[in-house]
């Protein structure tokens, strides 16, 4: 194995996680501003407030995109243990 070859793996690693866990964290961002002004306008601050309708959203996006995401790691390990053969 040459470095190449290694970096481009640990590459496509990377950008397989960014693409994976990008929507899950863009939905726990968007309800945490959304939660975080409308404890700025009614000034209540409550932790429990923050932290379970984020809890909710990650739960919602986690069941509805799981079943993509686990084709997409599915797809992405059959390549990666299909091109085992010609990397070694």
């Amino acid at each position: 194995m040459d470095i190449s070859l290694i970096s481009d793996l640990a590459r496509e690693a990377i950008f397989l996680t960014l693409r994976l866990g990008l929507p899950v964290l863009l939905a726990a961002l968007a309800t945490g501003i959304l939660i975080g002004l409308l404890q700025a306008m009614t000034q209540i601050q409550e932790q429990t407030l923050a932290f379970v309708p984020k809890v909710l959203v990650i739960l919602i996006v986690l069941s509805l995109l799981l079943p993509s995401m686990l084709t997409t790691m599915a797809e992405y390990m059959q390549t990666l243990i299909a091109g085992i053969p010609g990397r070694l």
